[in-house]
């Protein structure tokens, strides 16, 4: 039986404890913060991740705080005109295995920290933020600020964006600035007038901005993102600012009166200054000796395909089964982990860069893009390469 040691407890480092835990690793996990909490911010997960939550047992509790969207929409966000439509529900069901899911963050890590703390296997440790490792022939000693020492025989560095084990393991420096900032809101429907309530994801696409709304938990609240092209000031890692909602209606000045009704009916939004990584160029991107990367701390990405949290679930899911096999040393089923992920991620992280450039055109390659979509609408919003798993 294998020690796995995680820096970081979000959504990627629960998961990878439960995964590890049910492969049959022994799992310390050190989180920094003193008590878990996520802000108030939603995600998308596909069949493909869906499918591997079912497969951990938590479709019950999936079901019980989720959202499940019948319809994917697309509109012009200055005419608002429909643009394009693909059908999820039943039709996602059907073609894929598992339903396209959209749920808050903190009732996603929820539902993975329960799931985890009915493990025998796992201990946590909060307000124990890793500093640095050292690797050996036999294990991985990990220090942490507490002025800990732990032993383990892989570590898996599962802290965000920002992540010491990267640095550490890979010396390539900080991730850099997108020049997109994103607005976060979180309203319950109850409170929107009944025009602007909605079961389904919307996407708006206009220039140099879009906006994505849609339901969580179980279609009570709605969760509304608008991003658009500027910069903050400050330390770019306190990513969490409290933003003023007069600068994103002014951002939003020339859209449709539609959308503007909804922007005009939030009043409280957080910021995000979001900062990304080039597409991972190998496996040693992924994992080297005892150390492995996973989430975030691997392959940071705009959240243009919806995929974030996904790819980090992905990554958990992968490693688990890497650690479950008899055959491999530590170091060998590190690699087999990262062959298999890389690439994956690697699409992943250069198909939202993309859609990121695709969302926000303008001129004439805005005027194809909606073309496209109004002809092919729903053959471009499904993705089979990536909705079938890895």
């Amino acid at each position: 039986m294998s020690s796995v040691l995680i820096s970081g407890g979000g959504i990627g480092g629960m998961a990878a404890a439960l995964a590890c835990a049910r492969a049959g690793s022994r799992v310390e996990l050190f989180e920094r913060a003193a008590e878990f909490s996520e802000v108030g911010a939603g995600i998308q997960l596909g069949p493909n991740v869906v499918g591997v939550l079912h497969g951990w047992g938590l479709q019950d509790a999936l079901a019980g705080v989720a959202a499940f969207p019948e319809r994917l929409q697309v509109r012009c966000a200055t005419s608002g005109a429909e643009l394009g439509v693909s059908r999820l529900g039943a039709v996602t069901l059907a073609r894929y295995g598992s339903p396209y899911v959209t749920i808050h963050r903190a009732d996603m890590h929820a539902l993975l920290l329960a799931a985890v703390q009915q493990q025998s296997n796992v201990q946590i440790n909060v307000a124990s933020a890793v500093t640095r490792f050292e690797q050996h022939d036999d294990g991985v000693t990990l220090h942490t600020d507490d002025g800990r020492e732990t032993q383990g025989d892989v570590l898996v560095g599962a802290d965000g964006l920002w992540s010491r084990v990267r640095q550490q393991l890979l010396h390539d420096g900080s991730p850099h600035a997108t020049g997109h900032l994103a607005y976060r809101a979180m309203v319950a429907q109850h409170d929107l007038p009944a025009r602007l309530r909605s079961q389904q994801i919307t996407a708006w696409l206009g220039p140099k901005l879009h906006v994505v709304q849609y339901p969580v938990r179980g279609g009570e609240w709605l969760n509304v993102v608008a991003i658009v092209h500027g910069r903050t000031q400050g330390d770019p890692q306190n990513w969490d600012h409290s933003a003023n909602a007069a600068e994103l209606r002014r951002a939003m000045a020339a859209t449709c009166a539609p959308l503007q009704d909804l922007i005009h009916a939030i009043e409280h939004w957080r910021l995000w200054a979001l900062s990304i990584r080039p597409p991972m160029r190998g496996a040693h991107e992924q994992a080297q000796g005892r150390v492995a990367l996973l989430g975030d701390a691997a392959h940071p990405m705009v959240p243009y395909l919806a995929q974030g949290a996904g790819m980090a679930i992905e990554d958990a899911h992968c490693l688990g089964q890497a650690l479950a096999s008899q055959e491999l040393e530590v170091p060998a089923a590190l690699q087999h982990y990262a062959a298999r992920r890389w690439q994956r991620n690697a699409r992943v992280q250069a198909g939202a860069i993309r859609n990121g450039r695709v969302f926000h055109a303008t001129g004439l390659v805005r005027w194809g893009r909606d073309a496209a979509m109004k002809l092919l609408g729903e053959r471009l919003l499904d993705m089979p390469w990536l909705y079938r798993g890895a």
